[in-house]
C-alpha cells in the first residue's frame, strides 16, 4: 500500500512529524515501512511554461520549433518532438541547469541550427513508471491545467513534491489498505482523530432508481451485500489533475474521469467500486450468481476467460458482465460515449474471489482487498462519495434512491479484557488510565466494569474479535520496546532424548556414513508435485492463503523435493548425486480438519558414490546400491521381525520393472525403486533410484536386544549351490525356500552371481548362492552339512522346478 504523505495529510495535522519520523513510528506499531519513496528527489529547475508558438522545423518530419513563456522576460525558444505539442498548452519546462531522473542535466544546446533553451517534458522523463502515465500521452508531453501559474514550480502540481510511504500489509491488518485505515492508524500514533470531508448528496427526486435498475442475487453467503446507483447525463472526460496526482502516486493509471472516481474511492475507503456503462448492459436487471462451467467473459483486458462454478459473476440478469470482485467486463466498460453510469458497491464472498483470481491468473487491487476483507461500515458511504464526486465532476444528475439487496446491518463486536489479564501477558504494571488511553487513542468506545474493560470493536477494525487481539493493540500502541523482558520461572530438569529422537540422530549419521548428504526441502509444493511417489492413496491438502503457486500443497512425499534438489544440481553438471531428507509429510485425514502428519526418511542416487581414481574405476549405481544402503540401514537398528522387499509396478512415477515396496511383517514402510525414465528425462537425469521410509513405522517395531557373543572356537564351512530357474522367480522366493530348509546350522545365505544371455536358455536365469554353516557348540561333520544341503537341492527343484547346476 502506497501512502501519500500529502494526502495523509488532508486528515491529520502532520505539522510536528516528518514523514521520516512517521514511518519509524508506524514500523514501531506493528506495520512494516517497506521504503520511503521520494519521486520529486534530485528534480529541480522545473517550471510551469505556456506554449505561445509551434512552427515545424525545416528538414524534420517530428521537431518543433516552440516559444515559451516561463514567467521570465522573454520567451524561451524550445525544440520539441512531442506529437502532441500545441498553442496556449501550459507544460513542464526544465530550464537550463534543471537535474531529471539518472542525474540528467538540462544544457542549453542547438538541433540543426535552432537553439533550445530546455526541454518540455512528459512523465516518463520525469521519472514516472509506465504502468502509471496516462495512455493518451504515453508518447507526448503532459499537458497541465489552465488555472496552472506559468513560471511556478511544476513539482507541486504532478505530486513530485509529495514523499510515499510504502507499506507491507500483513492479512491480518487489511484495514491499513486504505488512506481511512492508515489516517486511523496515524491518529492513534499522534494522538489525533482524523477528520474526515462530509458528503452531501443531491438527488434528482423526479427520477428514481426503480425506473433504471433492480438488483437481486443468486446466494447471500456468496453476496452478502450489493448496492447501485445511477448518475445520468454525463461527460466522460479527462480526470481532474489533483485526482489523476493522487492515483498516479498509488501506483494506479488514470483512465477517465469515471473509472478514476472508482480506483479514488477504493483507496480511500478501502473499498472496490465498479462502474458500468448502463445503456451497454441492455438491462434493467443486475443478477449476482456463480458462473456456468466453460461460460465465457472478455475482460477488460481483452482477454477471453473461461469460467468454472466456483467463480462468481455479475449479469444483466442473462450473460455475465464482470468478474465479482476481480475485473469488468468489455461488453459493458465505460467509455466517452457513455452517458448513463451504474456504479457497483458489494461485498463478495473472499474465498470466491480468491479462487476466481488465483484460476484466472488475474490478480488486481479489486480481488486483493475483497480476499482480506472489507469494513462492512462504508460499503454506502463509498457508494455515496463516487455518486457525488462523478456527478460533481462529470456534470450529472444522481438519480434518486438505491438499488440494493436486503441486508442485515452489521454489529460491533463486543471484547473484553481485565486488567489484571493484559498485566500478567505483557509483564507489565499498566493502571487503568493508561490502559484506558490507549483504547481512546485507537477511538475503541469501551464501559469499565471494575479493572475490565468491555471494548465495542469498531467495523472498520474486523480483525479483532478476541482478547489476544486486544493484548497485542495495547502492546503495540504501548510500545513493545517498553515492555520489561523476563525470563519465565521454572524447575531445571535433565534433557534426554526419547526413542523417535535417538532414532533420528542415527539415521542421519548412518546415511551420512553411507555418503549422502542432507537436504532440507519446502513441505509446500505444487499440486502435481504433492501427489507425485506417495506411498499411500491420498487426497492432498491445498493452503487457503499460500506464499505462491508454487507453494500452496502440503506434500505426500519426500521424493518429490529429492528429485528437484537432483534436477538443480545436475543443472549445474554435479552429476554423481547422494542425497537424503528427514521430514513431514502430510496424509488426509478424515476425521479432522488437520491432516495427519508422518514422519519419513527418503534418499536419492545418481551417478556414481565414488570417484574415478588412478588404481579404482567409479561404478554407476543400481538398484542394488541403493537397496544394499537401506537394507544395512534397517539391519543395523536392529528391527526383530523380518524385512521383506515385494515386487511392485503400480507406482506410475517409478520404474515398473525395478521397484519394489518394504514389509515390515505384514505392513508396508516404505518403497525403493528407479524414478521412471519419462520423469527423470523431464527433470534432465540421468538413471536415478529412490527410496522413503516410514520413520513412525521404525520407531513403532520391535527391536532385538544387543547381544554380544564370542568368536566361534570351531570352524565353520559352506557350499556354493548355481540353479538354472524362471526368470520371474524372485529372489526372495529362493531364500525363503533355502532358510525353511538349510537345517539348525545354516547360519547365512549369500547370492554371489546372477547371469542372463548367451548359453542360458530364454525365459530363465543363473543364480549361485553360498551357504554358511556353523556348529558353535562342535566341530561340523561332513555327512551333517550334506545331508542338509541335499535337502535344500531337493526342495528347489520341487518347489521352483530349478535345475541344478
Amino acid at each position: 500500500m502506497k501512502v501519500s504523505y500529502n494526502w495523509l495529510k488532508e486528515y491529520l495535522n502532520l505539522e510536528n512529524i516528518t514523514p521520516e519520523q512517521l514511518a519509524d513510528q508506524i514500523t514501531l506499531t506493528g506495520i512494516e515501512v517497506d521504503s520511503l519513496i521520494v519521486p520529486g528527489e534530485g528534480l529541480k529547475k522545473l517550471v510551469v511554461g505556456e506554449v505561445r508558438t509551434v512552427e515545424k522545423m525545416e528538414g524534420s518530419d517530428h521537431l518543433n520549433v516552440t516559444q515559451v513563456d516561463v514567467g521570465a522576460e522573454e520567451l524561451n525558444q524550445i525544440v520539441c518532438g512531442a506529437p502532441n505539442v500545441a498553442e496556449n498548452q501550459k507544460v513542464v519546462v526544465a530550464l537550463p541547469g534543471a537535474r531529471l531522473p539518472g542525474n540528467f542535466k538540462i544544457k542549453k544546446s542547438k538541433l540543426r541550427g535552432h537553439v533550445s533553451n530546455g526541454m518540455i517534458c512528459s512523465l516518463e522523463e520525469l521519472g514516472f513508471s509506465d504502468s502509471v502515465i496516462p495512455k493518451r500521452i504515453e508518447d507526448g508531453i503532459y499537458v497541465l491545467p489552465e488555472e496552472a501559474i506559468v513560471g511556478a514550480d511544476a513539482l507541486s502540481y504532478l505530486g513530485l513534491d509529495d514523499i510515499i510511504i510504502d507499506l507491507d500489509i500483513t492479512p491480518n491488518r487489511a484495514d491499513a489498505m486504505s488512506m481511512r485505515g492508515v489516517a486511523y492508524e496515524a491518529g492513534t500514533i499522534l494522538s489525533q482523530n482524523p477528520e474526515f470531508e462530509k458528503v452531501s448528496l443531491s438527488e434528482n427526486a423526479e427520477d428514481l432508481i426503480e425506473n433504471y435498475m433492480t438488483v437481486s442475487v443468486q446466494a447471500k453467503e456468496d453476496t452478502p451485500d450489493y448496492k447501485l446507483r445511477i448518475v445520468k447525463d454525463v461527460i466522460v472526460k479527462e480526470s481532474p489533475l489533483w485526482l489523476q496526482r493522487k492515483l498516479m502516486n498509488a501506483g494506479i493509471r488514470p483512465i477517465d474521469s469515471v473509472v478514476d472516481v472508482t480506483n479514488y474511492i477504493m483507496l480511500e475507503y478501502g473499498q472496490p467500486l465498479h462502474a458500468f456503462d448502463y445503456d451497454a448492459l441492455n438491462s434493467k436487471e443486475i443478477y449476482v450468481r456463480r458462473a456456468n462451467q466453460d461460460e465465457k467473459i472478455i475482460t477488460l483486458d481483452g482477454q477471453e476467460r473461461t469460467l468454472n462454478q466456483d467463480n462468481l459473476v455479475v449479469t444483466n440478469g442473462d450473460q455475465p458482465v464482470a468478474l465479482a470482485g476481480v475485473m469488468g467486463g468489455q461488453n459493458s466498460h465505460v467509455t466517452e460515449k457513455t452517458r448513463t453510469v451504474a456504479i457497483e458497491s458489494a461485498v463478495f464472498a473472499s474465498s470466491l474471489v480468491r479462487k476466481t483470481a488465483q484460476s484466472l491468473n488475474l490478480r488486481s487491487e479489486s480481488s486483493s482487498r475483497f480476499e482480506r476483507g472489507l469494513n462492512l461500515g462504508t460499503v454506502q458511504a463509498a457508494l455515496d462519495h463516487a455518486t457525488a464526486l462523478i456527478a460533481e465532476i462529470n456534470g450529472g444528475q444522481i438519480v434518486s434512491g438505491i438499488a440494493e439487496i436486503e441486508v442485515t446491518k452489521p454489529l460491533e463486536k463486543k471484547v473484553s479484557i481485565t486488567l489484571q489479564r493484559i498485566n500478567h501477558v505483557l509483564g507489565t504494571e499498566l493502571s487503568l488510565e493508561e490502559v484506558a488511553s490507549i483504547f481512546i487513542r485507537l477511538q475503541f468506545e469501551y464501559t469499565l466494569v471494575e479493572d475490565e474493560f468491555i471494548i465495542s470493536v469498531p467495523l472498520r477494525r474486523w480483525d479483532i474479535s478476541i482478547e489476544a487481539d486486544l493484548l497485542e493493540e495495547v502492546a503495540r500502541v504501548y510500545g513493545y520496546n517498553k515492555i520489561p523482558s523476563t525470563l519465565p520461572m521454572m524447575e531445571s530438569t535433565p534433557g534426554e532424548l526419547n526413542d523417535k529422537q535417538r532414532l533420528t540422530r542415527f539415521i542421519h549419521r548412518y546415511l551420512e556414513g553411507s555418503g549422502l548428504a542432507q537436504t532440507i526441502s519446502y513441505a509446500l509444493t505444487t499440486p502435481e508435485k504433492a501427489e507425485r511417489f506417495s506411498m499411500k492413496p491420498s487426497k492432498t491438502t491445498n493452503l487457503d492463503w499460500p506464499m505462491s503457486e508454487e507453494h500452496k500443497t502440503l506434500r505426500l512425499s519426500l521424493i518429490s523435493g529429492l528429485v528437484d534438489n537432483a534436477a538443480y544440481n545436475a543443472a549445474r553438471q554435479m552429476k554423481n548425486i547422494a542425497l537424503y531428507e528427514v521430514g513431514h509429510v502430510f496424509y488426509e485425514n478424515e476425521s479432522g480438519n488437520l491432516p495427519l502428519e508422518e514422519e519419513h526418511v527418503a534418499g536419492l542416487l545418481s551417478g556414481s558414490l565414488t570417484e574415478n581414481t588412478w588404481s579404482n574405476t567409479a561404478q554407476p549405481v543400481d538398484f542394488y546400491t541403493l537397496k544394499g544402503i537401506v537394507e544395512e540401514l534397517l539391519e543395523t537398528i536392529g528391527i526383530k521381525e523380518t524385512i521383506k522387499f515385494a515386487a511392485d509396478s503400480s507406482f506410475n512415477d517409478l520404474h515398473p520393472g525395478r521397484t519394489a515396496e518394504i514389509y515390515l511383517g505384514e505392513e508396508k514402510i516404505g518403497v525403493i525403486g528407479q524414478i521412471h525414465p519419462e520423469i527423470a528425462g523431464v527433470f534432465d537425469l540421468e538413471e536415478t533410484y529412490v527410496f522413503e521410509l516410514s520413520v513412525d513405522a521404525l520407531v513403532a517395531a520391535e527391536k532385538n536386544s544387543v547381544l554380544y557373543a564370542a568368536i566361534p572356537k570351531y570352524p565353520g564351512t559352506s557350499r556354493d549351490i548355481a540353479l538354472l530357474v524362471e526368470e520371474t522367480i524372485s529372489h526372495n522366493e529362493v531364500m525363503d525356500v533355502i532358510e525353511a530348509n538349510g537345517g539348525k546350522w545354516l547360519q547365512q545365505v549369500r547370492l554371489f552371481d546372477l547371469y542372463q544371455g548367451e548359453h542360458i536358455e530364454a525365459g530363465k536365469k543363473s543364480i549361485a548362492y553360498s551357504l554358511a554353516y556353523l556348529n558353535p557348540e562342535a566341530t561340523l561333520k561332513e555327512e551333517e552339512v550334506n545331508k542338509d544341503f541335499e535337502k535344500v537341492k531337493k526342495a528347489l527343484k520341487q518347489e521352483l522346478n530349478a535345475e541344478i547346476r
